[in-house]
């Protein structure tokens, strides 16, 4: 993957927290940066609100690829949810960070990847106390290449259909933000996947 000066800068603290806490950048209502935080404590209630991004890709055959959060992931851990979502660091573009993390959890680099909108939200976790209060900006894309998963950030993935991911959201725990970011994002998609894919 491409290094950007804000990557490099962050590239010491990629989660081992041996060079110091992540920061993430606090937006406005309207996304404007307005400052840093440390990423654990924006999420703790009430939560900051601070930029986030959510990635959707989908294969040839129009399936949407789902990851399951790795176990010991200390804020919704085991559920499942999209393709990528994370923050950028500080000066990072949102686009450049979705490119960055999806590589770095996945293995894998989309052959095309587009915006498609920002979504804000305030989504407590139940389980684990946290607050997700983000501004969210969404990317949908094509993945054709085989999948890597990093197994410390990925417990498992799946590629499934519109109809196959309503039989499985129904019967299995997604993260809080699935359904909004979903939801946000389907014009997009079906501007991507075509009609017949159904989503």
């Amino acid at each position: 993957m491409p290094t950007t000066p804000a990557t490099a800068a962050n590239s010491a603290s990629n989660g081992t927290g041996t060079q110091g806490p992540i920061m993430l950048e606090l937006v406005d209502e309207s996304g404007n940066t307005i400052g840093t935080a440390e990423k654990l404590s924006a999420h703790q209630a009430p939560g900051q609100l601070h930029r986030a991004f959510s990635v959707f890709l989908f294969d040839e055959q129009g399936r949407l690829l789902l990851q399951q959060r790795a176990l010991g992931k200390y804020h919704s851990p085991g559920v499942w949810s999209n393709t990528c979502c994370g923050h950028p660091y500080p000066g990072e573009s949102p686009f450049a960070a979705a490119a960055r993390r999806t590589h770095e959890e996945l293995g894998l680099s989309p052959s095309l990847l587009a915006q498609a909108g920002t979504v804000r939200y305030n989504h407590p976790d139940p389980a684990s106390g946290l607050v997700e209060q983000e501004f969210n900006h969404l990317f949908v894309g094509l993945a054709q290449t085989a999948v890597r998963p990093d197994p410390e950030e990925v417990e498992a993935t799946a590629f499934v259909t519109a109809e196959e991911l309503a039989k499985r959201h129904a019967e299995v725990p997604f993260s809080a933000w699935f359904m909004t970011v979903l939801d946000a994002a389907r014009p997009a998609i079906r501007e991507l996947t075509g009609d017949a894919a159904g989503w």
